[in-house]
């Protein structure tokens, strides 16, 4: 069965971090591309960050550059993303999503989020 889990998720002060991770088990992990997407209330769901499958290249969303990195350990089946220097519009739940290319079409998986708030 595929299962994407994140944890990590909580409420945070402005300036403050956090570290998010995500769980893979039931496909071959270390095939697939890995990303982190956000989706706050009554808004569209945004890609955050993005991590190919050997961890060898990075993108991010224009809005996280220098404060968010994304990362990936193979021998564990698990993503990662340390968010720092967070900000109020940083709150949403946050996705994990695993993608494939197969035979010239993207497979995606979707974990279930992780709530992020950052309030005072």
């Amino acid at each position: 069965q595929v299962q994407l889990v994140e944890s990590g998720g909580g409420l945070v002060q402005p300036g403050g971090s956090l570290r998010l991770s995500c769980a893979a088990s039931g496909f071959t992990f270390s095939s697939y591309s890995m990303s982190w997407y956000r989706q706050a209330p009554g808004k569209e769901r945004l890609l955050v960050a993005a991590i190919d499958s050997t961890g060898g290249a990075t993108d991010y969303a224009e809005s996280v550059k220098g404060r968010f990195k994304i990362s990936r350990d193979n021998t564990k089946n698990t993503v990662y993303l340390q968010m720092g220097s967070l900000k109020p519009d940083d709150t949403a739940v946050y996705y994990c999503n695993a993608e494939v290319w197969v035979e010239g079409k993207p497979d995606h998986y979707w974990g279930q989020g992780t709530q992020v708030t950052v309030s005072s």
